[in-house]
């Protein structure tokens, strides 16, 4: 199995990397099972470093390489900045500190002044969580943190992807309880409040997947509730009927909770012969978030990179050839399907935007 490649950095080039970091980073990941796990793992190696980093979680509507977050982190005093689980851009959101990428998303650009972590080149390709593993392995700080990698690998890929560490942690850990902790864990993000704290704070404290679900912390309780609302919301979702022209089927809805993805990921399999895009137009004021998904073998980011339009932002057709999609402004969404050749029943007023 390949660990890197001449593009890009090894895990095994963290440890030199953050040599060049001060002793406060700032750590930002995503919200979902493998971003979180990922933050976990790095707050954890770089605090066994001598470091005593930040962690920032890129939550609802929000985006690292986004004008606002450059303006919310601009003149702070950092020691460094790690990005994971967020992609890989040419722009960074600052460039007079030192900053590792850790990723496994298709970058949309290379930064020519970061240590970038990319597993896009290896086969498998692995998540950044694993990556992240990989990376406070390489720093010999990684035993009790493998579950953690485990999360992220179920969350993002399932439990069968062929990665000798996840073996391992099967056979450690169990894994039902690694399913079941990956489920609770995805949870927060998806409501319609969008807060994860409580689940990176969850992963934190525990040692292990059956701590997560054993309540013996608070945040368990919070976690439930949070799956509770989502499967409601799921439940009303998943009875809207698709509408379906050529080979794109849309699946349109108005929720609060970021459901898009487990819709498009429901309709995949049922419709086999199309590209399935599901539409949440209640998710945030203005814009319509959607996931796309096939099961097909068609290339997902080139069928979105086609269809793109004008004013779409980094928002837009970031993620997997087989799972990706964004958020457009109410009239770039219908530029967007009236190109697919939808009609006005898939379009929304303009001055929602």
């Amino acid at each position: 199995m390949a660990r890197g490649s001449a593009t890009y950095d090894k895990p095994e080039n963290f440890a030199s990397a953050i040599e060049r970091f001060g002793p406060d980073p700032l750590i930002v990941c995503h919200n979902d099972a493998d971003g979180l796990s990922a933050g976990v793992i790095l707050k954890k190696a770089l605090q066994r470093a001598g470091h005593s980093p930040e962690v920032r979680i890129i939550g609802k509507g929000e985006n690292a390489y986004s004008d606002a977050f450059r303006r919310e982190i601009a003149g702070r005093a950092l020691g460094g900045l790690v990005i994971a689980d967020l992609g890989v851009s040419a722009k960074l959101p600052r460039d007079d500190v030192p900053v590792v990428l850790v990723d496994h998303h298709v970058p949309t650009g290379r930064p020519t002044n970061a240590v970038t972590i990319s597993g896009i080149d290896d086969d498998p390709i692995p998540t950044t969580s694993l990556l992240a593993y990989r990376c406070a392995e390489a720093m010999g700080v990684a035993d009790d943190l493998l579950w953690l990698a485990a999360i992220g690998l179920i969350g993002d890929l399932a439990d069968d992807s062929g990665f000798a560490e996840m073996a391992d942690a099967r056979s450690r850990y169990g894994i039902t309880a690694l399913r079941k902790a990956v489920s609770l864990v995805n949870a927060p993000r998806r409501t319609a409040g969008g807060d994860a704290s409580a689940a990176f704070a969850l992963l934190e404290k525990a040692d292990g997947p059956k701590a997560v679900l054993s309540g013996e912390h608070a945040e368990t309780a919070a976690l439930l509730d949070a799956k509770s609302e989502v499967a409601t919301a799921l439940d009303a979702a998943r009875k809207v009927a698709p509408s379906v022209v050529g080979d794109v089927a849309i699946v349109r809805f108005a929720s609060g909770c970021q459901i898009h993805p487990l819709v498009a990921q429901a309709w995949r399999g049922r419709l086999k012969d199309r590209i399935v895009i599901a539409a949440n137009t209640g998710y945030r004021p203005g814009w319509v978030h959607f996931a796309v998904r096939t099961a097909t073998d068609r290339d997902i980011l080139a069928f979105l990179a086609d269809h793109r339009p004008a004013g779409a932002d980094e928002q837009y057709g970031n993620g997997h050839r087989a799972a990706s999609g964004g958020a457009l402004r109410a009239r770039d969404w219908n530029a967007f399907v009236a190109g697919l050749g939808f009609g006005s029943e898939m379009t929304l007023p303009e001055d929602a935007a």
